[in-house]
């Protein structure tokens, strides 16, 4: 009797369009020859200036308050007044609960609304309360979402539930931005930071994110290539130019220089923007500003 081969799902056959069996000592090499060879020539003013205007200014902590984030809202309202010369930061990111008091707050022009939610930061809820947190936080003012892939099902291979999860929350966010937070951490391997990529980016991320920052290890650059990589394969495939935000870990100034370094040489200059191309940073803001002035600097 003449055996069936297995019927591949539509993720299988996804995923099958892209080389996603890669060798993570051959992309820790990569990322060593990037650093480097282009690390020093990126270390510029104009470079600096560059990566303050890509930060998700953000504030994720047990004790945040409204007034607490009011004044946080007022710092960036302020860097305009006395940074006239700079351009602000991209965004400020915060809990969904938040969203209104950042909109009624916010006085600069295009200085986005960035929430966290769908379960922030493990993920483990129920869809309906991802979709219906999401939703109240566009309705607040949102207007770009951070949700968290659902790293569990992923890894015993649900690929169904991940992407039928994310293209929901996707039609809940209607034209606001979707990111997805991959956890890149908890995804061990580059193969499977590719699958998830690749995944996330087929369901209707607008951004794939590294890290939520509340689980070690964080943002990576290794992490980082493989991600840009599989953005650069999938707008070859596709047309579709989806951003990138490292997050989580960015703790100094040559940190962001390196994934400059890394979206710079894989995705090239067409990402060099803050609408493709973000931080995710609570403390980088006052150490690049500090660099920039040439005096320590805390304003944020």
């Amino acid at each position: 009797m003449e055996s069936k081969e297995p019927t591949r799902s539509k993720y299988d056959e996804a995923l099958a369009k892209y080389n996603t069996s890669l060798d993570d000592a051959n992309i820790a090499a990569q990322v060593k020859a990037i650093t480097e060879q282009k690390v020093a020539e990126n270390n510029t003013p104009e470079v600096k200036k560059f990566l303050f205007h890509c930060i998700d200014l953000t504030t994720l902590n047990t004790t945040d308050s409204d007034e607490s984030v009011m004044r946080f809202t007022q710092n960036v309202n302020r860097f305009d007044e006395e940074f006239p010369d700079m351009k602000n930061v991209a965004a400020i990111c915060v809990y969904p609960n938040f969203a209104e008091i950042v909109r009624d707050t916010l006085e600069v022009e295009n200085v986005k609304i960035a929430c966290v939610s769908g379960g922030f930061p493990s993920s483990q809820t129920f869809t309906e309360v991802k979709i219906a947190e999401t939703a109240m936080a566009v309705m607040d003012g949102a207007d770009e979402i951070d949700v968290v892939l659902s790293v569990g099902k992923f890894l015993v291979g649900d690929y169904e539930s991940v992407c039928d999860e994310i293209q929901e929350l996707k039609e809940t966010c209607k034209d606001k931005h979707l990111k997805v937070i991959l956890e890149t951490g908890a995804l061990r391997t580059a193969s499977n930071i590719k699958k998830a990529s690749i995944l996330s980016m087929y369901a209707g991320a607008d951004f794939i994110k590294t890290s939520t920052g509340k689980q070690q290890p964080a943002a990576t650059p290794e992490a980082a290539y493989v991600m840009c990589q599989a953005i650069k394969e999938y707008y070859e495939e596709t047309g579709n130019k989806v951003g990138f935000k490292p997050a989580g870990g960015i703790n100094t100034v040559n940190d962001a220089l390196v994934y400059y370094s890394i979206v710079k040489e894989i995705l090239g200059e067409e990402w060099l923007n803050n609408t493709l191309f973000r931080l995710g940073t609570s403390r980088l803001a006052n150490l690049l500003l500090s660099d920039i002035l040439g005096k320590e600097t805390k304003f944020f």
